[in-house]
């Protein structure tokens, strides 16, 4: 067993062990279509809110709540369950919580209930937590050391597809079907998927109790906190532009392009991801550092020409090129620096992320109410000059240079 804190890799599994050097892409694809679900289960309820609210017979704020109960739910969950669940096999434990998104978005589809929906957003997002503090490990333990990064790419893909296209995807099928018919669409989507995993994705063991180590030993392994510390400055910069990118666009006169700027966002970060799954692996606390610096380049471009369509555009590129990659930067660093506490680490990380989305909201909200949207930019500086200091200092452990593991 290797201790915690090195970049060392647990034995193969059965499982690894059959894909020599070759990412299982059909098992790993699965796992990508589990965190998109996710995610669009938690955001399309944001482009059906005056159909929630009808057929629930609240207002269009109180049905905003469906979302608000599903990020706490996830954020919650996450280290408790998987921290409880460390012996359980994985492929039952993905399948039990994408079962959990079957039930409690069909539980939404049927309910006509304000107070029964909102319960079953809460243990989806439980369900959500589950699934997002799973993914990582599972899909490190069926490739080999040397690809981790580049299995976590792909992993991560889905997650920028569905923030992009979560909202209009559920407003168009809502336009087609009303609200409850998406919900039901959902969740065909989680019943294919576990009949997907179940079929394709090969299980791998939990941990026996001499692996599995304390919580607050896991968290004070070093390396971790700083890591922890880079999520939640960088997501944070994040979500404070993204979250209220069109009082943003509105002061470049592109009130309207808001759905074109997601897209072109979108985009960016799909080849940010693709570009990081490359090098990952062999120097991933270079393209950590690069892209953080480069992160804050955007942002300061985005302070200088906010009122410039010609210049807004090429920065939000830059964003999207530039945080794309983040999530598998960061869940590769944790999971490298926990050693046997990967997935307790996976799941500490879910929960700065989510504190951090929900920060990105309370910071841009408080922002926008005292110093306007032309803030937000240079918001993004100071907290991705903070986080690029944590990654600097972090060359010990956390985010190590060279290879990841030997060549």
């Amino acid at each position: 067993m290797s201790s915690p804190g090195t970049t060392e890799t647990p034995a193969p599994s059965p499982a690894r062990a059959e894909t020599g050097n070759r990412l299982p892409v059909g098992r790993l694809l699965a796992f990508t279509t589990a965190g998109f679900l996710a995610i669009m289960t938690e955001t399309m309820p944001a482009g059906l809110l005056p159909q929630i609210g009808d057929g629930l017979d609240v207002t269009e704020a109180w049905a905003g709540q469906l979302v608000t109960l599903y990020a706490i739910g996830s954020t919650v969950a996450a280290i408790p369950i998987i921290a409880a669940t460390r012996s359980m096999n994985r492929r039952p434990l993905l399948l039990w919580a994408v079962g959990g998104l079957l039930v409690f978005n069909t539980v939404t589809a049927l309910s006509a209930l304000y107070g029964l929906t909102l319960f079953a957003r809460f243990v989806a997002g439980m369900a959500s937590g589950v699934i997002w503090g799973v993914l990582a490990g599972y899909a490190r333990r069926l490739v080999p050391a040397a690809l981790q990064g580049r299995a976590l790419a792909i992993v991560g893909v889905g997650q920028p597809i569905a923030l992009t296209f979560g909202v209009p995807l559920g407003t168009w099928l809502g336009s087609l079907f009303d609200w409850r018919g998406v919900f039901w669409i959902m969740s065909a989507v989680a019943l294919l998927l576990m009949l997907w995993v179940r079929a394709l994705v090969p299980d791998v063991p939990g941990q026996s109790a001499a692996e599995r180590l304390p919580i607050r030993r896991i968290f004070t392994t070093p390396g971790v906190r700083p890591v922890l510390a880079v999520v939640f400055f960088w997501i944070l910069a994040h979500n404070i532009l993204y979250t209220y990118i069109a009082p943003f666009l509105e002061e470049a006169g592109l009130k309207d392009r808001v759905d074109v700027a997601l897209l072109v966002f979108g985009a960016a970060a799909i080849v940010g991801i693709w570009a990081t799954g490359v090098l990952v692996d062999r120097m991933l606390r270079t393209v950590t550092l690069i892209s953080l610096a480069a992160f804050a380049a955007a942002a300061v471009v985005l302070g200088i020409g906010h009122e410039s369509p010609w210049v807004v555009f090429p920065g939000i590129v830059a964003w999207g090129l530039t945080f794309g990659g983040a999530p598998t930067l960061l869940q590769t660093a944790i999971a490298d620096a926990a050693g046997e506490g990967a997935d307790v680490a996976q799941s500490m990380l879910v929960t700065i992320f989510n504190l951090a989305v929900a920060g990105g909201g309370l910071v841009g909200g408080l922002l926008l109410e005292t110093a306007g949207a032309a803030a937000f930019p240079w918001a993004l500086l100071v907290l991705a000059l903070a986080a690029l200091a944590v990654v600097a200092g972090a060359r010990s452990h956390g985010f190590t240079p060279g290879h990841r593991v030997a060549p």
